[in-house]
Formats: C-alpha cells, sequence, structure tokens
C-alpha cells in the first residue's frame, strides 16, 4: 500500500471476498538440533566445512556469538529458500538515489528487464521509467513487466499501452475486471512487490513504487520537499548483485507463470553468477496461497528470540495479537524495543487503527517514535544487530494475509551496522510518544482511533 484510492469502493469490494485469519505460530518453528546450516554460493551448496569458515567469520563480527547462531538457526528452520553467500548488498536510503541506482541499471541492461511493482503512475517519474523501458526494449533487451491491477488503477491504460506497442510484455496482476482475468477471480489478492532485476545479475527490492512522491529528498540535512511543496517520502531499497539475485528471479517467473501470462521470449534469466561480495543473504516471498507468510513467521521468531534489541521501522502498523504478544514480551525480557512509526501518512485508517495499540505497548515498555518532515513508508527490521530485513511487508493484516510480499534477510553484524546508522539517523528526526501524554490526548483522536479499529483487517 502505497497511497489510498478510492477507499470506500476498495472496502466494499473487498468484503466480498471472504475473511481469513492469521494462524498461530506454534512451537514447531523452533530450530531443528543438530542439524548443519549449509550456505549456497554461485556454484552451487557448499560444503559443510565451508559453510562453517563464513558462519564463523559471521559470528566472530558480532558482539554475541550465542545470538547469531540462534538467528541463523531460526531462519534456517522456517524458511525454505537457500541462504546464500558471496552477495554485495547496498543499502539505499530515498527515492532519489534509488531511482538514479534503477535507472543507471536499466541503461546498462543487455539480456533483459524483469519489473513488478505495485504503483506505477503516470507522473514525471513514471514517464522517465516507462521512455527507459523502451528505450531498452528497442535496443534488443526484452522487458517483462508485472504491474497491480489496484496499485494501477489510476494510471491510464493508455500508458501500458504505449509500453505494449513498443514490444513491452505487460502482465495485469488479477486484474479488477473480472472479464480479463486469465484465472480465477482473486479481488482480495494483491502484489504489493517491487522488485527489478537486470540481465539477472543485479536485484532492487524495498518499498519504493514508481511515483513522483520520491521525488523530494527526506534524509538529513539534504531533506527537501517535493516540486509542489508537499513532504517528501522516506523509504528504503537494497541493491544486490550475488546467487541471492537468482533466487529472486525464481520469485519473479512463479509469480508470471501463476497469473498465466503469456510465455516469455527466450533469455537468459539465470546467467552464471559469482561471487560478488561476502553478505549472506536469504529471499524471502510470500503469498496468500501459502498455508502462512514466510515472513511473518520468520519476523516473529527472531523477535522472540531477540536477547538485546528489536528496531522496527513501518510505514503502516496495524499489529495482530501475536505480534503485540511478541513485542510485549521481548520489552518485558528487557530487550531494547524502537518502533518508528509515521507522524503523517496517505491511509488515515491505518494511521489511527495502529495508534490505538499505542498505550498497550507503552505500558509493556515498548517505546516509540513518530517519524516527522516525511511520509514514513520504508519497511525495516534490525534485530540484536545480526538480523536484518528490508522489503516491502508493512506490520499489518493486509500484508500477513491477502498480498504477494518480497523481503531480502540479511544476516552479519556488518550490514547490520549499516541499518544501525541507518535507524539512528531517522531517531534523531523523530519525536518520542511519551505514556503519560498520549494518555491524555483529545476525545476526537480516541474516537478515530475506535472508528478505524473496525476496518483493520482489511487495511
Amino acid at each position: 500500500m502505497a497511497k489510498s484510492i478510492a477507499p470506500l469502493m476498495a472496502v466494499l469490494m473487498l468484503a466480498l471476498a471472504g475473511c481469513v485469519s492469521l494462524p498461530t505460530i506454534v512451537p514447531d518453528l523452533a530450530p531443528r538440533r543438530g542439524a548443519a546450516v549449509q550456505l549456497q554460493g554461485a556454484r552451487g551448496p557448499l560444503s559443510a566445512e565451508q559453510s562453517k569458515a563464513i558462519l564463523d567469520r559471521l559470528a566472530s563480527s558480532g558482539r554475541d556469538t550465542d545470538i547469531f547462531a540462534r538467528h541463523l538457526a531460526l531462519e534456517e528452520a522456517i524458511v525454505g529458500s537457500p541462504l546464500t553467500t558471496g552477495n554485495h548488498v547496498q543499502l539505499l536510503q530515498d527515492g532519489p538515489a534509488t531511482y538514479r541506482a534503477m535507472l543507471s541499471a536499466i541503461r546498462d541492461a543487455r539480456d533483459h528487464i524483469n519489473m513488478e511493482t505495485y504503483i506505477l503512475d503516470d507522473d514525471d517519474v513514471g514517464q522517465h521509467f516507462a521512455q527507459a523501458l523502451i528505450d531498452k526494449q528497442r535496443q534488443g533487451v526484452q522487458v517483462n513487466l508485472i504491474r497491480d491491477s489496484v496499485g494501477t488503477i489510476g494510471t491510464p491504460a493508455a500508458f501500458f499501452q504505449q509500453l505494449t506497442e513498443n514490444g513491452v510484455r505487460v502482465l495485469e496482476f488479477n486484474p479488477l475486471n473480472p472479464l480479463v482475468t486469465r484465472k480465477d477471480w482473486e479481488l482480495n489478492q494483491r502484489d504489493h512487490r517491487k522488485l527489478l532485476i537486470v540481465d539477472g545479475r543485479t536485484a532492487f527490492l524495498g518499498g519504493i513504487n514508481i511515483s513522483s512522491v520520491y521525488s523530494g529528498s527526506s534524509t538529513g540535512k539534504h531533506s527537501r520537499p517535493r516540486p509542489d511543496g508537499s513532504l517528501a517520502w522516506r523509504d528504503t531499497d537494497l541493491q544486490l548483485q550475488g546467487p541471492v539475485v537468482a533466487e529472486f528471479q525464481k520469485l519473479f517467473l512463479a509469480t508470471w507463470e501463476s497469473q498465466k501470462g503469456d510465455p516469455l521470449a527466450g533469455r537468459n534469466y539465470f546467467p552464471r553468477l559469482e561471487n560478488v561480495g561476502r553478505e549472506v543473504v536469504r529471499a524471502i516471498g510470500s503469498s496468500p496461497d501459502e498455508p502462512f507468510s514466510l515472513i511473518y513467521a520468520t519476523l516473529l521468531s527472531a523477535i522472540g528470540s531477540a536477547e538485546t534489541s528489536v528496531y522496527l521501522t513501518n510505514a503502516y502498523f496495524v499489529p495482530d495479537p501475536q505480534l503485540l504478544a511478541a513485542l510485549e514480551a521481548a520489552a518485558g525480557r528487557g530487550v531494547d524495543v524502537k518502533l518508528i512509526l509515521p507522524s503523517q501518512t496517505d491511509s488515515w485508517l491505518v494511521f489511527h487503527a495502529g495508534r490505538r495499540y499505542y498505550g498497550q505497548l507503552l505500558r509493556a515498555g515498548v517505546k516509540i517514535y513518530e517519524r516527522r518532515g516525511a511520509i514514513l513508508h520504508s519497511k525495516t527490521a534490525l534485530i540484536d544487530g545480526v538480523w536484518s530485513t528490508v522489503g516491502s511487508t508493512n506490520l499489518d493484516w493486509r500484508s500477513f494475509l491477502h498480498n504477494y510480499e518480497l523481503n531480502a534477510v540479511v544476516l552479519g553484524a556488518e550490514f547490520g551496522g549499516q541499518v544501525q546508522a541507518m535507524f539512528k539517523k531517522d531517531l534523531a528526526e523523530s519525536d518520542a510518544i511519551v505514556l503519560e501524554e498520549w494518555e491524555r490526548r483529545a476525545l476526537h483522536l480516541r474516537l478515530q482511533e475506535w472508528f478505524a479499529r473496525a476496518w483493520e483487517y482489511w487495511l
């Protein structure tokens, strides 16, 4: 979710799709005892000795080797995708910086470009990307685009027609119009992923859609509003190279197939990949077709195992009972739990539904801050300084139940230090929510929270 589009219509239509519940995550997700963790590199699975050497290096760079080992074991127990080594990961902390990196990669493409996005607006940024994609298609680079039907509901059909007429393969995810769907009509399931893969070698993912709302800078002393004077959006992406890119490519191709898109042109979607860095990364994709969200289960388990710190930054915070319990329990056992949430938002209902839980969390010892001076849209987490994730997943029911989401989990203290520095910068530009002051908030705010609470399942 990145902006509200015809909210009343959406609520009424989604209500027709029926309700499901978040599964109870039970202790069978505990780590497997005695099983050696095996890493995967550019040439396939590493030997037990090679894997152990890399993991020992990562553990020794942290403050507590037991903490790293515990998070590593939990990752291995819950998620089926391989834990890959030899990756390079770059943290992108702003819209303009992310767009520069993405457009540079697109310009350098030689074989194919696979792009998946929730929102692709017909504005200056969207037109810039569209032209870049068309230019590459004309040069013989195959461009494949998945766009969500709800997320792009405000984008004129002519925008996508122009892409199609120039050879770009455009696939509409779960069309709102049942007459044009290629599979069972699944109105409530949305593709909230943001993914760009260039030549099967470079991947971008995170929370950033293709829209001019990101045209202003939102970080530190360089912060500036958008050209129209409105607040810039604060978001986070990753640029990745190395063996993990193949895992994101598999997820893109699986989505194309599940949506029954036309057969893709033959390209080298899985080139021979080299080890290009030292980061250990896992790709995690979640969909409503699975028994439970892998991202949700992984995050709950990581919080449940936290020993020193849980730092979450998230745009849309409407926690379910299990997430609430995990945060409260962590604070109760002395873990430093900090949440950075928006002070202003594009979704009135989500904003007030989440605020309803502030008092409960503050009383449990969770520290809450609201980011000022920008529209916060980041979705990041850092736990114990060694477990980091960046992606598209919000901390709300929609992300965990109804959306296709995508995250990268990076293990190790080196990258964790970068995420912590980013968190510290956002913290400096945030205001603390104090329990005594919060409990004296105005009646109209309480009424807004009460009203929004009734809709939280659909938000």
